[in-house]
């Protein structure tokens, strides 16, 4: 055994089991790091890949095991690849070989050596057919921002590169600047990545790139495609077929050998962040990536991350700016509607205030289009009784079960726990249950008694569960099949809808008093991206419009929001997170743990915290007191977790590294504990 070559193999390995991610085996002879290989791991036979041991110890010859097999049909990944996973797995706190198992295509996983050849024999690159259409004649602004945009000099090194923040209002024609520079990097022979928040918002952005570069390989990669769409894409993309790669955030990821550019579309979004296992974010990833591979980024925005604007303060980012629409068009005009001020139908305030119900008819007499914005999906968000006060709580959750009158169901949007809306209270029979609030399904049937004759749809997760759906909708909104589109989030960003002039936001004031330190900022995002929905045809801006129904009008927000001046808006943030010290001025890292007893989870992280006050630079980081997150309870699991604070970003990693190891160790003390994780530079606090 002495004599046969070792292989140091990175697998993903259950938490429980005590061992590392990096294992050694034996083989006939040496493989090169990024060689994918089958291996045993007690019963099981899982897929792992050739790493190299930087340091710890190693096992004697005598407790080897062979390799399985070796998947030789798949070049060695690289040498690029494998950095961009090691930095991950240590800056967000997770084992090499958990990242790098996650970031594989799951069918790949699965695969033995035969079964990859076949793939590979079979692997054809679909070629996008047609001829390239005339390109469109550029704005002064859009030619400026190519201009800055050109490649550098031959010989610069990637440490001076800058990222770009493409700071371009919406509907200012930041797609063209993304095909003109992708054009550019696909003519040097390189590669280009563009990520997207949505996986709803990657085909309309596919046909765009594939229309403009026939005769080239455009591949996608999201969660939305099939295991074996997914391997396919991910194989042309790593033997370099593809030309481009379009996808979400798993997407940054992909190996690409000759990478030119990234672009990371709405960059501001917060599905860039993965919140579950490694929890990573493709932004920030797409950053590094860039600057490792020695390749131009863009990040672009109508409304930046305080984080990204922050950097162009500093000078770490340069700053391109949109200023105006493609054709000349105007922003749509802000008309703030104080909902404290109209008379009451009822009791209750109008579904939409008579301003505003009679633009919508306007627009529907001249053959426009209207959106109206409701980010709450259902009908209801509640069931209540008002002889006992009972309301439709969900049994596994601290969160309301939402009415759906489509199917008459009560339905929990977090565990899914589904019931028929019973026929009388369940606490004391009271017939007389009613529904509280508003949501799409809600708003969309008020609609219809108000615009009798109107055609009205609704988009939303729920209206778009069925493969197609969304595509289809979508399409009827484009041909002018809809007069009023109601919807949540998903139709505020990103969608060229050419007929609609109006759009408003019906009651956005939830977020406004949120416990989220970026509720504000992500409110705002949003109020902008669906404003941008309206006038997107120059001849029709001029007169479209953006309402916001408010019992706040005098909010600050909405002030920015009229004025449309992001640089105040941000400057205020800014300020406030300065004062409260909070991102991007201090560095955070939130500690989970998940039981089913909270007072077993709430043990288990003051003991962490005993644990990490005795660690090396532990006076450089404050640790608060666990607590429980506003969701505190999901399918019958209590979440509690602690919050780590550091002015110094290296100074919080080295107390997160030495920490783990201890926080493993602990975890099998607390047998309770379910789960626990670390969450670096968290979402929400």
């Amino acid at each position: 055994m002495k004599n046969v070559p070792r292989v140091t193999v990175a697998v993903d390995t259950p938490q429980h089991a005590g061992l590392g991610s990096l294992l050694d085996y034996t083989h006939g002879e040496p493989l090169p790091p990024g060689t994918l290989v089958r291996v045993p791991l007690g019963k099981r036979e899982l897929t792992g890949v050739v790493w190299h041991r930087a340091d710890g110890p190693a096992a004697t010859d005598a407790q080897l095991r062979p390799l399985a097999e070796v998947l030789d049909a798949i070049a060695p990944l690289p040498a690029a690849w494998r950095q961009l996973v090691e930095f991950s797995a240590g800056y967000y706190q997770r084992s090499v070989g958990e990242v790098a198992m996650s970031v594989l295509p799951p069918e790949l996983r699965k695969l033995g050596a035969t079964a990859v050849s076949r793939r590979m024999a079979r692997l054809q690159a679909p070629v996008s057919a047609g001829s390239a259409p005339s390109p469109t004649s550029l704005t002064e602004e859009q030619a400026g921002v190519l201009d800055a945009l050109a490649e550098p000099p031959e010989g610069v090194p990637a440490a001076e590169r800058q990222p770009t923040l493409l700071h371009g209002v919406t509907g200012s024609g930041k797609t063209e600047i993304y095909l003109r520079q992708a054009e550019r990097v696909l003519a040097a022979g390189r590669q280009a990545l563009v990520l997207v928040p949505e996986i709803n918002l990657t085909p309309q952005l596919e046909a765009r790139f594939a229309e403009r570069f026939p005769g080239r390989v455009l591949v996608s990669q999201h969660s939305g495609m099939t295991a074996a769409q997914r391997l396919k894409a991910w194989l042309l993309a790593h033997t370099g077929k593809a030309d481009l790669v379009l996808g979400t955030r798993l997407a940054v990821f992909v190996p690409l050998p000759r990478l030119g550019l990234i672009v990371v579309d709405e960059e501001h979004d917060p599905s860039f962040k993965q919140q579950e296992g490694a929890r990573y974010s493709a932004r920030d990833l797409a950053v590094y990536r860039a600057r490792q591979e020695n390749c131009a980024v863009i990040l672009g925005s109508a409304t930046p991350s305080l984080e990204s604007w922050q950097r162009v303060i500093e000078g770490r980012y340069r700053r391109l700016v949109l200023a105006g629409r493609v054709g000349g068009g105007t922003l749509p005009h802000v008309r703030i509607v104080d909902m404290g001020q109209l008379p009451k139908q009822r009791g209750a305030p109008p579904v939409l205030a008579p301003a505003l119900l009679q633009a919508v008819t306007e627009r529907i007499e001249r053959g426009e289009q209207s959106l109206l914005l409701l980010n709450r999906r259902g009908y209801a968000p509640v069931l209540h009784c008002g002889a006992c006060d009972w309301k439709s709580a969900c049994p596994h959750c601290s969160a309301w079960r939402v009415f759906h009158k489509s199917d008459r169901t009560l339905r929990c949007h977090h565990c899914a726990y589904t019931e028929r809306v019973p026929k009388a209270c369940p606490d004391c029979g009271n017939l007389d249950i009613a529904p509280i609030g508003r949501g799409t399904e809600k708003l969309e049937e008020q609609l219809g008694t108000l615009l009798p004759g109107a055609r009205i749809a609704r988009i939303d997760a729920d209206s778009t569960r069925l493969a197609g759906a969304l595509q289809s909708q979508l399409a009827a909104v484009h041909a002018g099949d809809v007069d009023v589109l109601v919807g949540t989030q998903i139709v505020a960003k990103g969608h060229d809808f050419r007929r609609i002039t109006l759009v408003a936001a019906v009651n956005p004031d939830g977020a406004l008093f949120a416990s989220d330190f970026r509720a504000p900022e992500r409110l705002y995002s949003l109020l902008m991206q669906a404003a941008g929905r309206a006038g997107r045809d120059a001849e029709q801006a001029a007169r479209s419009e953006m309402w916001v129904q408010t019992w706040h009008p005098r909010h600050t927000l909405y002030a920015a929001l009229r004025t449309g001046d992001f640089e105040q808006f941000a400057a205020d943030q800014l300020a406030e997170r300065r004062a409260a010290g909070l991102p991007p001025y201090t560095h955070l890292a939130l500690l989970r743990a998940e039981a089913k007893d909270a007072a077993m989870a709430t043990a288990f992280l003051h003991e962490a915290t005993r644990v990490a006050a005795g660690l090396p630079g532990s006076d450089a980081v404050t640790l608060y007191p666990p607590v429980p997150p506003t969701l505190a309870r999901v399918a019958g699991i209590e979440r509690v977790q602690m919050l780590a604070e550091s002015a110094s970003r290296p100074a919080l990693q080295r107390l997160l590294a030495a920490w783990l190891p201890e926080l493993h160790a602990l975890k099998a003390r607390h047998r309770s504990v379910q789960r626990w994780a670390v969450d670096v530079d968290p979402l929400a606090i």
